[in-house]
């Protein structure tokens, strides 16, 4: 540039002149080009490249192409999509997928800017914004497959699932605000010059429950505590409903059961029409909602396509609100406002051909200690696809021996109610996994009691004819107990077999005697103690025993639950925890409970894992927990098939 100006110098002003006019021509024959290069990095061209309305609220390169060519200014669009969407509604030469993706886009940014124009839409643009969409998925030339690795299929199918999403919740908002009418009554929601239905596909609510009390986009949830978030991608709305279930009082509930207070649901809307034009022309849709538990993928206009599915955010929120962080305080202690009874969550609403995971937490805990791995079985797609979920919260304050029984007896009640002819595959070949005390109830959930009990109460009271036959009329359910039906594999998680040095120490025996146990229970065992001690007013540690003192390497219940043989029909594992790899493994322990209490003679593995006691929610033992699951899977495969 300063040399070409220092040529320049001196020349008179009639020969510059000249020497302008010359180039000026000669840019005329040339057309003028002036392009430049400007570099940019791969980061930003991807950036340039995949952002859209939805990521970046600027439309798309794919769009603003579109718009060059019929000569329109993009910039315009965003702002005032109108004109736009006009000018590409009658065919203009483009190609098809172009025009469409573009109208798919456009009918968007008209949504989002009436939104933010008076802070609330009706769903008109978005379902022609999710119409264009449609249509351009499934009725231009090329079906969805051939354009499978194209960025522009992958950006229009989230402009469907926006649109779809957004017309779910206003619709859902217009029945709220309308209780009167009934969104799968057959009458079509009449809305800014559209007729839409509304289809429960298989969506399962509580009974009497005509609308959930919330709608939540998935999309809108992130959570604390989980490590990973597990979804689906393909087609539709990925929504949480929450139910009535999430109102339950949590001492007590009307059943043994519940199931998902948060079910995961996954609508779709489809455009009648059996060509492009007849789509086009439509102004009726119709809304579906899926389980998309039950559903890997579903039909549309003539192709099968992957249903969109998020598996985390229904389990997350459920966590988030059910307050089990402090109620499971109250559930050691007892009293009035803690659990009543041992109650089974169901994670999703019962499926009778997958099999049961039936899980039972620890000590002074919930089911929030399977946070991690509950999700991480959700999130395997084999497992996901093989099993649900199940989760015993019990008040772990109680004695050992009036929760096995109570758990047996919900769990009974729940397969009676599910499955009262127990012909359903998910009651065969239950998997039990417990941690800590857990694993304790467990291991008696999969035992037979034989006369271990009544033979001890025989030697220490010395019982006479009349006494043995009452107390087993009166508390066999409590002495005489079989393997639960239908468990055919065990996982058992720092699980103190023989109990824990630590219940006996100065904290333990603190906490013990602020547990207060139900009234019911001390009639229950006064019953039993004057039956034995002959009327005595001092009841026998024995008998009267808590949650934590059934944890101590010297209680009796314990010790002689060590002596009742676990099934042979069950295939039982180890999982234990040691908090150093110095000195022998025999000598280790988790902080709590040691190897030795943990060690079962005939595990068919024993898993050692580095760490503390709450092992279960490390990687490593839900890596184990995993390849445990799948062996079941591969040992069941014949029954699978048929």
């Amino acid at each position: 540039m300063n040399a070409a100006c220092a040529r320049l110098r001196g020349v008179s002003p009639a020969r510059l002149l000249h020497k302008a006019g010359l180039l000026c021509m000669i840019g005329l024959l040339t057309g003028c080009a002036g392009v430049r290069i400007k570099p940019v990095s791969t980061q930003e061209f991807i950036a340039q490249h995949r952002g859209d309305i939805l990521s970046s609220g600027t439309l798309s390169i794919a769009a603003r192409n579109t718009l060059s060519v019929i000569g329109q200014d993009p910039a315009p669009c965003r702002r005032d999509p109108a004109p736009c969407i006009e000018a590409l509604s009658s065919p203009t030469g483009l190609d098809e997928e172009q025009r469409l993706s573009a109208l798919a886009e456009l009918w968007l940014a008209q949504a989002l800017n009436e939104g933010r124009a008076d802070g609330s839409t009706g769903p008109g643009s978005y379902l022609q914004a999710a119409r264009y969409a449609y249509a351009y998925l499934f009725y231009t030339t090329r079906p969805p497959a051939q354009r499978a690795f194209e960025e522009r299929q992958t950006q229009v199918r989230d402009y469907y699932n926006y649109a779809t999403e957004q017309v779910s919740l206003r619709a859902y908002r217009h029945y709220q605000a309308h209780p009167d009418e009934s969104p799968l009554g057959g009458a079509a929601l009449q809305t800014a010059g559209w007729r839409l239905r509304i289809r429960n596909a298989d969506v399962r609510l509580p009974e009497g429950e005509r609308l959930p009390d919330e709608l939540i986009p998935a999309s809108t949830l992130t959570f604390r505590g989980l490590r990973s978030i597990y979804r689906r991608d393909g087609l539709g709305a990925e929504l949480v409903a929450v139910t009535r279930a999430n109102r339950e009082d949590k001492g007590t509930f009307p059943h043994p059961w519940s199931e998902p207070a948060f079910p995961a649901v996954t609508a779709v809307l489809s455009f009648p029409g059996s060509d492009l034009e007849a789509v086009l022309r439509t102004r009726e849709a119709m809304l579906r909602v899926y389980d998309p538990y039950k559903h890997d993928a579903i039909r549309l206009a003539g192709d099968t396509v992957p249903l969109a599915a998020n598996f985390t955010s229904g389990y997350g929120l459920w966590l988030a609100r059910s307050g089990f962080a402090t109620q499971a305080i109250r559930n050691v202690l007892g009293g009035e406002d803690g659990l009543r009874e041992p109650h089974i969550y169901l994670l999703q609403p019962y499926d009778p051909k997958r099999r049961i995971v039936l899980m039972l937490h620890g000590l002074a805990s919930s089911p929030e200690a399977w946070v991690n791995v509950a999700n991480e079985v959700l999130g395997d797609e084999d497992l996901r696809r093989n099993y649900q979920i199940w989760q015993v919260y019990y008040p772990t304050g109680r004695p050992l021996a009036y929760n096995n029984r109570a758990i047996r007896q919900a769990f009974q009640a729940t397969l009676d109610h599910f499955d009262p002819d127990r012909t359903a595959p998910a009651g065969r070949d239950i998997t039990l996994i417990g941690h800590s005390m857990g694993g304790v109830l467990g291991r008696l959930l999969v035992s037979s009691s034989g006369n271990v009990l009544h033979d001890a109460m025989q030697t220490r009271y010395n019982l006479e004819p009349e006494q043995q036959a009452r107390i087993l009329h009166d508390y066999a359910d409590l002495l005489y107990f079989t393997p639960v039906p239908g468990v055919s594999r065990a996982v058992f998680i720092a699980a103190p077999h023989r109990g824990t040095a630590y219940a006996n120490n100065r904290l333990a025996r603190f906490a013990s005697s602020l547990i207060r146990l139900p009234l019911t229970i001390f009639e229950d065992l006064s019953g039993l103690a004057n039956m034995t001690q002959r009327g005595q007013a001092q009841y026998d540690r024995a008998l009267i025993s808590n949650g934590i003192d059934n944890l101590s390497d010297r209680d009796s219940y314990l010790r002689l639950s060590n002596d009742m043989a676990i099934s042979s029909a069950v295939r039982y594992h180890s999982i234990i925890a040691r908090r150093s790899a110095d000195g022998p493994l025999e000598d280790s322990d988790d902080g709590l409970v040691s190897w030795r209490s943990a060690h079962l003679e005939g595990a068919v593995s024993e898993k050692i894992i580095p760490g503390a006691h709450s092992i279960q929610e490390t990687p490593p033992a839900i890596l184990e927990i995993r390849r445990i699951l799948h062996e079941h899977l591969q040992a069941l495969e014949p029954d699978r098939r048929r």
